[in-house]
């Protein structure tokens, strides 16, 4: 019970804040200016930041760990590839790949990790590594299929690959990271006033994100997509964790880093990738669809498979 309290607790304010931004825009107090531009300000600045934050405080040298760093690493290149080649066999409507592929993998590992695994183990633990090895390749591959499967319309393919590389090297959250790493490499400290303002800019990144998608939710437009949004949903809660935490126990790891793990693979999907896709020309309705049922469901499916791998002995 307190297990399912406290999933519930890190979950649902989640969801309650994308419910006021369905509501506000209903009341006329959200307009779609407003969501045009909260969605432009955390795709540019506040999300860039967040990340460079999040890399420097990422001691890589001193958490380092290739082990457990190329298995998460290797798991979500798997999860990426795996979930594009099935995306593109199975689905009808393509335009919708990039969406399903991105929302079906990437997970919201920075910030429900860290609250998950400071709860049970009063430290972060394996989080960091867990986040160099799964975060990077969450966002770089996320501008590579929301690049590639929408490509602009009646451009050659030389020009369409110009633009798909172009885009990969001028992400602002592709050089949020790369900063990031540079930063964290040369353990470069900001002063105080430096660092805190950039911090309250990182801090406003996921509140205005949802409510950016409550606002642009629309009932009609989601009840078309229900059925790979549901497909989507499922894969993000449970499906990697099926295929993948029997490896992970296989291999070891245990307690913190199996918990890390745990996140990784069925957390909800993360709010950035809608700001990702709204800003690289995608519709958006089935990611903040997969959004809202990754996060009202999560609290109860990570909250079992927390208590089956303690029954086991795992956790």
């Amino acid at each position: 019970m307190d297990n399912l309290i406290y999933s519930l607790n890190a979950t649902l304010p989640v969801f309650f804040v994308i419910v006021a931004g369905y509501i506000f825009k209903k009341w006329g107090w959200i307009t779609e200016g407003f969501i045009k531009s909260a969605n432009k300000i955390t795709f540019t600045v506040t999300l860039p930041l967040l990340l460079v934050q999040d890399m420097m405080n990422n001691d890589f040298a001193e958490n380092f760990e290739v082990k457990y760093v190329l298995y998460c690493a290797i798991v979500t290149i798997v999860c990426c590839l795996g979930t594009t080649i099935g995306a593109k066999l199975l689905l009808k409507d393509k335009s919708i790949v990039a969406e399903f592929v991105q929302a079906s993998y990437r997970s919201s590992a920075a910030i429900l990790g860290a609250a998950f695994v400071l709860n049970i183990y009063g430290t972060t633990g394996m989080v960091p590594l867990m986040i160099i090895g799964a975060v990077p390749i969450y966002n770089i591959y996320s501008v590579i299929i929301l690049t590639v499967e929408c490509p602009q319309k009646g451009a050659s393919q030389e020009n369409t690959l110009a633009k798909t590389l172009k885009g990969i090297v001028t992400n602002p959250i592709i050089l949020g990271i790369v900063i990031g790493v540079i930063l964290s490499a040369l353990k470069v400290k900001f002063p105080v006033m430096i660092d805190n303002t950039i911090g309250s800019l990182a801090k406003i990144t996921t509140p205005l994100a949802l409510l950016a998608i409550g606002g642009s939710f629309e009932i009609g437009k989601a009840i078309e997509k229900v059925k790979p949004a549901v497909i989507a949903t499922a894969l993000k809660l449970v499906g990697w964790s099926v295929i993948f935490l029997p490896i992970a126990i296989a291999l070891g790891f245990r307690d913190q880093k199996l918990m890390a793990i745990v996140i990784m693979l069925g957390s909800p999907t993360t709010p950035s990738s809608y700001i990702m896709a709204k800003n690289m020309k995608s519709e958006g309705t089935l990611t903040s669809s997969v959004i809202v049922l990754t996060t009202l469901f999560s609290a109860f499916t990570i909250t079992a498979i927390i208590y089956i791998l303690r029954c086991l002995g795992y956790l």
